[in-house]
């Protein structure tokens, strides 16, 4: 890919521009609302395009537009060519009017409902993972974003390594100081990162029913989960977001709200192109008495809740990796009386009070009969689940916490990220002799957060701690959300950390709660152990390719 770097304004971070020929950017103009900057609509492709699009991100290098460009524009079975080139998603015929009723419904009436009934899909790229959890923070929209998990951070892009350069540095004149000691932490990470492939490549050789392919990813997977501690939280990542006005509206108030430059400049940028295809949606957000005053609400808020937190005399008492903090112990007799009460026609007092005579046997009776059969774990209890909640304390490392705080449909938040908590080193590190190189790297960059903190803000050094660093969060979940995510992220094919934690917090729900029923009713939660965890993923996959009758992809 040929790129060259570019700022656009002097507030604007460092990005690579990416070069198209002129016929490549014919056949892109008409389907993404720039061709020069990291944050981009999408517009006038069929909705399973977008969909697919987004799919590949996770799992790719490459940029959005590059994907469309090598893999789905000339596709014949998707029809790309006989699609019009279309202004907005709102089109042109109507547009006027439709705005008109939108100021009389929505800015008249204050019917925020109707915000949710028009979306986009849009793409930021080159985004510190400082900006990727901000981005990912809500629970109204989708997101997908590029993996650490299959991708290698030893290539660079527009002539550097992948990392932003935070505009607060420039502006304190620590800028060459952190390029030189990023450079230097991505190095270390290339080097780990071909130590660790050939490790794992001789230690667990080609299986004869595999093809190169699924070894090749295996092996990659496993490489890239050890090396991806050394990979600082200003490294860049690329995020898709499919949402409606109203989930947009309010995460580009909570991005004008915050302190770093980088968060506020790609806010801004990500309004400008909403406005190219939903533009009605996105009217009041920079509005001064309107999204203006939302926002200096919020700023104000999180700065005086920061300053009491901050003058808190008090030392940090130890606590485990994982804690229930909180539960109820009537819970169970909560989720059966809410079993019933949709099957009968009584009071929910009532209802409550009647099961709380009832014996043991009986609310047996009732788990067996509302949880049945589960021959699938998609095959989940209804919202009775809902009546009784946990609420977990975790200190895992960075990267663990990337994958666990995509679950939305829960309450969790996170303390800003330090070298407070200390790191993990994994075994494999020591295994390839990179011991040494990891601490000398997790030390230095301990160094520089510290230089950083000082000089500008704790909040701003958060962009030089490796993933391998642990932070502090919290995840207060309903029962029936706790069967997602420890279902899932307890699978053969997750990352042994993070299937830890979620093993953990199953045995906290039937041992500490005495949940044993709903414990027990999370019967694909898997509690084993796998050396290749990946290989069985991949398999599946290829199965599938083959029955469809699609080749593997080259390694």
């Amino acid at each position: 890919m040929n790129s060259e770097s570019s700022s656009p304004s002097r507030d604007a971070p460092p990005f690579s521009v990416e070069a198209f020929t002129p016929a490549e950017a014919a056949i892109l103009e008409p389907y993404f609302t720039n061709l020069d900057r990291p944050v981009f609509a999408i517009r006038g492709l069929p909705e399973v395009v977008k969909g697919a699009l987004f799919a590949r991100y996770s799992r790719s290098e490459k940029s959005i537009r590059r994907l469309f460009l090598d893999e789905f524009a000339a596709e014949p079975d998707l029809g790309i060519s006989a699609i019009a080139r279309q202004p907005s998603d709102e089109g042109d015929v109507g547009l006027e009017r439709a705005q008109k009723l939108y100021d009389r419904v929505f800015t008249q009436y204050g019917d925020d409902s109707v915000a949710q009934l028009g979306g986009a899909h849009l793409a930021v790229e080159q985004a510190s993972n400082i900006l990727t959890k901000v981005l990912e923070w809500g629970r109204l929209a989708s997101y997908l974003e590029q993996s650490t998990r299959y991708i290698f951070y030893d290539q660079k892009l527009g002539g550097r390594y992948r990392y932003q350069v935070p505009q607060e540095l420039t502006d304190s004149g620590l800028a060459d100081r952190y390029v030189d000691e990023m450079d230097a932490l991505f190095a270390a990470y290339s080097d780990t990162v071909r130590k660790l492939v050939i490790y794992y490549e001789t230690l667990y050789p080609k299986h004869d029913d595999d093809s190169m392919f699924v070894w090749k990813s295996t092996i990659r997977a496993k490489a890239c989960d050890d090396a991806r501690g050394l990979l600082p939280a200003s490294t860049l990542s690329n995020v898709g977001i499919f949402g409606s006005g109203q989930a947009y509206e309010a995460l580009l108030l909570r991005m004008a709200a915050h302190p770093l430059a980088e968060v506020n400049w790609f806010g801004a940028q990500m309004l400008g192109e909403l406005r190219h295809v939903i533009p009605s949606f996105m009217k009041r957000v920079d509005v001064p008495d309107r999204g203006g005053v939302w926002t200096d609400y919020l700023a104000a808020n999180a700065a005086n809740t920061a300053s009491i937190a901050h003058h808190l005399d008090v030392s940090r008492d130890p606590a485990p990796d994982v804690t229930l903090v909180e539960f109820d112990p009537h819970g169970e007799r909560k989720v059966a009386a809410a079993a019933l009460y949709a099957a009968s026609d009584l009071p929910d007092a009532q209802i409550r009070q009647i099961v709380s005579g009832m014996d043991e046997s009986q609310i047996d009776e009732i788990f067996a009969a509302y949880v049945g059969d589960r021959s699938n774990r998609r095959h989940k209890p209804g919202r009775a689940m809902e009546q009784t909640s946990y609420r977990f304390d975790v200190l895992c490392d960075y990267g663990i916490f990337r994958d666990l705080q995509r679950h939305r449909m829960l309450t969790r938040e996170w303390q800003e990220l330090s070298p407070a908590h200390g790191y993990v080193t994994p075994p494999a590190i020591v295994d390839v002799g990179a011991e040494a190189v990891w601490d000398r790297s997790m030390d230095q960059m301990a160094s520089l957060y510290e230089h950083i903190a000082t000089a500008t803000s704790h909040t701003v050094g958060q962009y030089v701690v490796p993933f391998a660093y642990n932070v502090r969060f919290y995840m207060q979940m309903n029962a029936r959300e706790a069967f997602h995510m420890l279902e899932l992220r307890t699978q053969q094919g997750g990352h042994p950390d993070y299937r830890r934690i979620c093993q953990i917090m199953h045995d906290q729900i039937g041992e500490v709660a005495g949940h044993r029923r709903i414990a027990e009713a999370m019967k694909y939660v898997d509690h084993n152990d796998y050396e290749l965890a990946r290989i069985e993923t991949e398999r599946k996959a290829a199965a599938k390719r083959a029955a469809m009758g699609i080749e593997d992809p080259s390694a």
